[in-house]
């Protein structure tokens, strides 16, 4: 591997360990040779996500500029040119060697996009249209890298799993977020329990929730556990090497749902994270579970509608 190429992998490797402390823990559980691409992928995802989220101080043009150029560059790579970029080498050569679906980046570029624009989602369709490109299509990139015993039968079940995965973050994130102007809790939904977006401000004001919005989070933590429930035949399809890590990561997204219902669902009070302790204790007995034991789905008990 050239020098340049290793740099890049080095590059998103650091982008990961940095950034991606769940997730990466759980990616070092891997073989070896896997690590480096999913380190791409995530350094490509975490990349066009900072484009969009760390540069808030510049204009909105700019910004969209910045992120159009970035992608232009991609394209090119995708097309044989020569790309003098930090990290888009390292991800140019993962697709490469997967062959992976290059409709699936052009429609994650498409949703950082939007995340220059939108800053709410009127209806949950609407939301998962951008989840779609955010999140959806994370979980199919990545199933190649993992591998499967039927990959047409664990496709919908990765693709649920990063719609799992990103309406966690959304849940955890509530505070964060308003700070950024955005709300992904969809507004039918804010309707549905009579909470405005001033009364989350207010809330993140006074460091806690109020009894509508408790119940509104709670919503949002029962909707996320059927995209878990959806994921969680998957686990066992992946590649037996492959299902330590994605085991831990799915016990470890899913365990801060558990840490927000064990805070009565007070997204305000504090940022909900899984401990240390707990996190180490996970990867441990994901290494010891033999292959195909079903995973346990995270969160309170399921109401029936969804449990069914």
């Amino acid at each position: 591997m050239d020098t340049d190429l290793t740099a890049a992998y080095d590059r998103c490797r650091e982008l990961h360990r940095r950034h991606g402390r769940t997730y990466y823990l759980a990616t070092r559980l891997l073989p070896a040779w896997k690590r480096r691409h999913v380190h791409a992928l995530y350094g490509f995802t975490r990349y066009a996500d900072e484009i969009v989220d760390r540069t808030e101080d510049l204009p909105p043009a700019e910004r969209a500029a910045r992120l159009r150029e970035w992608s232009d560059r991609f394209v090119a790579g995708l097309h044989g040119a020569s790309v003098d970029d930090p990290l888009l080498p390292a991800v140019l050569h993962t697709i490469a060697v997967f062959d992976l679906d290059r409709d699936d980046f052009a429609s994650f570029l498409r949703s950082m996009a939007m995340d220059l624009t939108v800053m709410s989602y009127p209806t949950y369709d609407d939301l998962l249209d951008y989840m779609e490109g955010s999140a959806a299509v994370i979980g199919t990139m990545m199933l190649p890298i993992l591998g499967s015993s039927d990959p047409a039968a664990a496709r919908e079940p990765a693709r649920q799993l990063g719609f799992a995965f990103q309406l966690t973050n959304f849940i955890r994130d509530v505070a964060e977020d308003l700070d950024r102007g955005r709300t992904y809790l969809p507004d039918e939904d804010l309707a549905k329990f009579d909470v405005t977006r001033d009364d989350l401000l207010a809330a993140k004001a006074a460091g806690r929730t109020t009894p509508r919005i408790r119940e509104l989070i709670e919503y949002e933590v029962t909707r996320a556990q059927a995209h878990y429930l959806a994921a969680a035949p998957g686990i066992p399809l992946l590649n037996p090497a492959s299902q330590a890590c994605m085991r831990t990561a799915y016990a470890l997204y899913g365990g801060i749902l558990d840490e927000v219902a064990g805070q009565g669902f007070d997204v305000f009070v504090r940022r909900a994270l899984v401990p240390q302790r707990r996190r180490m204790s996970v990867a441990a007995r994901a290494l010891l579970t033999p292959t195909g034991t079903p995973v346990r789905v995270p969160g309170p008990a399921l109401q029936p509608a969804l449990a069914g």
